[in-house]
């Protein structure tokens, strides 16, 4: 986006924007190694004085695109873009804090795929991701240079036949990889007229040496001009849409808005609203910022410029009272002359009620540090079949761990916390620690569900196990018999009725579950199972004596309701079938 142009525009209000373009892919596969190669040949290729500084994004006008490309562009694209808007930061996490309503900001992403390597488990995510935003993407095979006795002064033809033959089995385990992700693909040059429409490109790239960069900026180039004209048709007197990229703490500034603009112009002095934690933020724009370039930058401390107006695309930091609460993710739009700023704040209340989640459905509770990321998880866990009670932006506090343990009452498999790059508060661990609360958190997301998925699936098993042998029975805790108060409490109870064995769950009268039978022992001997009126010690885990449970309290078995479903009644005892209408009675009273 370069800036004077824009202005010399305004008279010509419809415009095609600059696409914006994301980088993802697994770690150390080469996404930044790729845009820093982009950003130097850019900042090589012109004068600094004539770069257009952006927040958070790098311009790669079409001068600089004809010039890395050299007679690859020459006369082939007609849509009249002034160049790409790469965004600086790769991976999951920005690529998801670009989201707008029914999709992505992003207009094409870049999968970087370490050709030596292929798909990896977070290469699988950036997939799932690109599927459930409908972006579409091109393939950068990286790091072919690497592959065993390849010349990087040759092209791939000029390679010795054993470095092609490596190079080809490589090659067709990716197009494996993406027919495993349901995507048809093939090498970019085997594509002809129509074919973006049914397959991913790859393309052989190195970011080290710069090897086939040039023909994935053609590809990108191509896939704008054939597929995103009318997306990337824009209306220069229109207010502005942007999302926020990041909210950020400058010294001196205060609370600051990272944004990435994608429709319309924005000025200084324009009233915009956008989306927080609570109700949406209406303010005016006291300064429109860009880095300054760095030659002009004497003090680090002086590393912005002020502007007066911009136009999309483009990264700019906005300056604003109140804005400490925006959310990145979120939505920023500019209220224009006659439009109703509280309208435009119900529109953001919906959008972001559409992702955050509100239920008494039985389900986990997600936490997330953005409203991107949790759109991203909610999505992904959607297409799993994991239902969802809560899905919330912001650090896991106590109400997140009383929304678990409500579920756990019910079934412990969904009682659980999935915190994505978020901090569990001080109460809410110890309140998680006291309860028995599992809180599953990582920064990557694929990780977080396959580790609920993995413990899920193990503790179903348990219970499916159990099932079989968890009755009814009734038991109370014996006075002046508490021989360890808690890991593991050791006390000795009396069954007053029904049969007690390892491994099932206790409940107490007011139906809170805590803790788990470990095992029983009578007269110092290890037993298997303990019956009506049998006095024995038993171990319990997960409680401590005189915080969870007292002596004298009565506990019983719990019993999930389809397991009670599951009892043959006229198998039971008469002392099993009190016990078992006792228990029904508690949970009734949940």
């Amino acid at each position: 986006m370069k800036e004077q142009n824009n202005n010399n525009q305004k008279t010509r209000r419809s415009h095609i924007r600059e696409p914006i373009i994301s980088v993802l892919g697994h770690v150390d596969h080469g996404k930044t190694t790729l845009l820093d190669w982009i950003r130097g040949s850019a900042v090589a290729s012109r004068e600094s004085g004539h770069i257009t500084q952006h927040i958070g994004a790098t311009d790669v006008p079409m001068e600089i695109i004809n010039k890395i490309c050299g007679g690859l562009t020459a006369g082939k694209f007609k849509l009249g873009l002034d160049g790409l808007l790469f965004i600086d930061t790769p991976g999951h996490e920005a690529f998801t804090n670009l989201r707008k309503r029914g999709g992505s900001v992003s207009d094409i992403a870049i999968l970087v795929v370490d050709i030596n390597e292929g798909f990896m488990p977070q290469t699988i995510e950036a997939v799932e991701i690109l599927k459930s935003y409908k972006t579409p993407f091109v393939v950068a095979a990286n790091k072919i240079d690497k592959i065993h006795g390849w010349n990087k002064n040759d092209s791939l033809k000029k390679q010795q036949d054993h470095v092609r033959a490596k190079y080809d089995e490589k090659f067709w385990n990716l197009v494996s990889d993406l027919s495993k992700q349901g995507f048809n693909s093939d090498l970019y040059s085997n594509f002809g007229a129509g074919d973006f429409a049914k397959k991913i490109a790859i393309v052989p790239i190195s970011a080290k040496t710069g090897t086939g960069i040039s023909e994935l900026l053609t590809i990108l180039m191509g896939l704008a001009q054939q597929y995103l004209q009318k997306k990337l048709t824009i209306d220069y007197g229109m207010p502005a849409k942007g999302t926020i990229l990041e909210v950020k703490e400058e010294q001196g500034l205060g609370a600051t808005l990272d944004v990435i603009l994608y429709d319309g112009h924005l000025k200084k002095g324009d009233k915009i609203v956008l989306g927080a934690k609570g109700d949406p933020i209406i303010t005016k724009i006291k300064a429109i910022l860009r880095p300054k370039p760095l030659d002009e930058m004497m003090d680090p401390r002086q590393k912005f410029s002020n502007t007066n107006e911009v136009y999309a695309s483009c990264g700019i930091k906005l300056i604003a009272t109140g804005v400490e609460k925006a959310l990145s993710g979120a939505p920023v739009y500019a209220c224009g002359k006659d439009m109703d700023e509280n309208s435009i704040a119900d529109e953001i209340r919906k959008e972001i009620g559409e992702i955050e989640i509100s239920s008494d459905r039985v389900g986990v509770i997600v936490k997330a540090d953005a409203l991107g990321s949790l759109e991203a998880i909610v999505n992904i866990l959607s297409r799993n079949e994991i239902p969802i009670r809560r899905g919330s932006v912001g650090n896991v506090s106590k109400n997140d761990i009383a929304e678990a343990i409500a579920v756990k009452n019910n079934d412990k498999n969904f009682g659980v916390i999935l915190a994505f790059n978020t901090t569990v508060l001080k109460d809410a661990k110890i309140s998680a620690k006291d309860n028995d609360i599992i809180i599953f958190k990582s920064d990557i997301i694929y990780r977080l569900l396959d580790d609920y998925t993995e413990w899920h699936d193990r503790e179903k098993k348990i219970m499916f196990e159990q099932s079989s042998t968890v009755t009814p029975a009734k038991i109370r805790l014996l006075p002046k018999c508490v021989f360890r108060h808690s890991e593991p409490a050791i006390v000795g109870v009396e069954i007053l009725a029904g049969t007690v064995k390892p491994g099932c769950r206790l409940m107490r009268e007011d139906a809170k579950v805590v803790g788990k039978v470990r095992g029983m022992q009578e007269k110092k001997e290890g037993i298997k199972s303990a019956n009506k009126g049998q006095q024995v010690a038993m171990s319990i885990d997960g409680i401590t004596i005189g915080k969870h449970l007292n002596e004298g309290d009565v506990v019983y078995p719990f019993i999930s309701n389809e397991d009670m479903d599951n009892l043959i009644i006229d198998e039971l005892t008469d002392d099993e079938k009190d016990a078992l209408r006792e228990i029904r009675r508690i949970k009734r009273g949940m």
